[in-house]
């Protein structure tokens, strides 16, 4: 039986640079647009409670 090698600076330098790129994908490009799509849903219906019950502010 092989022992498993042990973990150097070199084997962990990919692993924190892909957390880096998780991160950077997650906090500049998802959830911005998550963000938007979520208010726009909120807003959506609101909007669509509003035309159905006859609840508008006019």
């Amino acid at each position: 039986m092989n022992a498993p090698p042990a973990r150097t600076a070199d084997t962990a330098a990919p692993t924190r640079r892909f957390e880096g790129l998780v991160f950077f994908v997650l906090s500049i490009l998802i959830w911005p647009f998550l963000a938007i799509g979520l208010v726009g849903a909120y807003g959506f219906s609101v909007w669509m409670y509003q035309i159905l019950s006859h609840s508008g502010g006019m």
